[in-house]
């Protein structure tokens, strides 16, 4: 594992004047030999865990001077969207959690163990000291980076707002292309929330929010709207930006990218508005 480490997170540093930051936790691409060796089914078994290529989707924003953090590492490795203590004992060799979470009793905490297409993932277990290796090379370095950088723009402009940015498989039955997640009000402030939906809808997507998905642990523990710092996850249908084979780009890939673009400079525009505002009255 020393010669084949984990990636740390790729980070771009803002430069413009809006106190937005992207996250993009599970685009990582880079699998070291040893995570591909432990796959009972080898690669392809860790991809389908993968949001393909909401990395690249980003490029437009952050070309307009977006900061943002990418995490490098594979989420099949380490979901740097879960709690360090979101743990399926049946994966990692560590005591039994006093409350197990629903996502890791389902195969998907913070090791991935399983899921609904490839079963059960692994050879074997982690150990408690294979998964602090992970903890201390991918999942703490990408929370530090973004804590960082939330710091520095609330430091900068009084305020910040991090988008967390995920795709989701196409659902039976249809659903929403996009999904704003806020935790229920709890991560980001209504108006902002609302005018993240609103500009979705402006771009022609059918726009839902919190449900299925209200927020994972990256919005969970960095947003904080009474400190002037909120923080939204955005859910886009796959097949909204990928072709049929959904790994590679498709012909609304530059729309989907638009749409990041828009949301990272109109939200963070308001944001700014909202806080000088704040500090008029």
């Amino acid at each position: 594992m020393d010669h084949d480490p984990l990636p740390s997170p790729l980070i771009f540093s803002p430069t413009n004047t809006l106190p937005v930051l992207l996250s993009i936790p599970h685009s990582g691409r880079d699998y070291p030999h040893w995570l591909v060796q432990m796959a009972r089914r080898g690669r392809p078994s860790l991809e389908g865990l993968e949001d393909p290529l909401v990395d690249r989707l980003a490029w437009r924003a952050i070309a307009a001077g977006t900061g943002a953090v990418i995490a490098r590492t594979p989420r099949a490795a380490i979901d740097c969207n879960r709690s360090e203590s979101d743990v399926d004992p049946a994966v990692i060799e560590v005591a039994m959690p006093t409350q197990m979470s629903d996502r890791a009793r389902g195969g998907l905490g913070i090791v991935p163990g399983r899921t609904i297409r490839d079963g059960r993932l692994w050879h074997r277990s982690i150990s408690a000291n294979e998964f602090e290796v992970r903890l201390d090379r991918a999942h703490r370095p990408y929370h530090r980076a973004i804590a960082t950088a939330l710091d520095g723009l609330r430091a900068s402009h009084g305020c910040a707002l991090l988008l967390d940015c995920h795709s989701m498989p196409r659902q039976p039955g249809g659903q929403p292309e996009v999904i704003i997640g806020d935790r229920y009000g709890r991560s980001a402030s209504q108006i902002i929330s609302a005018a993240a939906e609103r500009i979705a809808r402006s771009e022609g997507f059918s726009v839902q929010r919190n449900i299925p998905y209200a927020g994972g642990w990256i919005v969970e523990r960095h947003g904080a709207p009474k400190a002037d710092i909120h923080a939204l996850q955005i859910e886009l249908d796959r097949s909204a930006y990928l072709g049929a084979d959904l790994r590679t780009p498709g012909p609304g890939f530059d729309r989907v990218s638009r749409l990041f673009e828009r949301l990272a400079l109109e939200l963070g525009n308001l944001l700014r508005s909202m806080d000088a505002a704040h500090a008029a009255e």
